[in-house]
């Protein structure tokens, strides 16, 4: 996974940790979507789990792969640490797109948080999988990400 940074934090404030990773995930205890993302082996960070634990900054661009947590009509499917660190203003200005991960007994809100990130960051919703994603998901999340920055690095020349 990714080498992080610990930036000094003024008296009184939390330490922070940077990262350049291109790829940002968030993972609960269950751990499936580290799983996945260790799957795809890719320079990686992991959003804290514990408030205890420095916050993340990103440094670069940035695709997040969120899980959805279960509640009714979609209200606290993104996981409070998301929230926590995409209130982060440079983090919200970096991110460019969102990957959801869910479970399908859901139903319609399967990989709901993912939807409501694209919405509220105005980002696209690159890719959906369940659970730990299958062998056809890495290899389709890799080729996608791999178009993804090409595309991206191409239109911001």
């Amino acid at each position: 996974m990714a080498a992080l940074a610990l930036a000094d934090a003024p008296e009184g404030a939390q330490a922070v940790n940077t990262t350049q990773s291109q790829l940002i995930y968030f993972s609960s205890a269950s751990e499936n979507t580290r799983r996945f993302v260790e799957k795809l082996g890719r320079d990686a960070a992991r959003i804290p789990l514990h408030q205890r634990e420095p916050d993340l900054v990103a440094t670069e661009p940035f695709v997040l792969v969120v899980p959805t947590y279960g509640g009714t009509g979609g209200e606290g499917s993104v996981p409070k640490q998301v929230i926590r660190f995409l209130n982060n203003p440079q983090n919200r200005n970096l991110i460019r797109g969102v990957i959801g991960a869910g479970n399908t007994n859901f139903g319609d809100n399967f990989c709901m948080a993912g939807d409501i990130i694209a919405f509220k960051c105005q980002i696209p919703h690159l890719y959906r999988f369940e659970l730990m994603g299958t062998p056809d998901d890495v290899h389709l999340v890799n080729q996608g990400l791999d178009k993804f920055w090409t595309l991206l690095s191409q239109t911001q020349k």
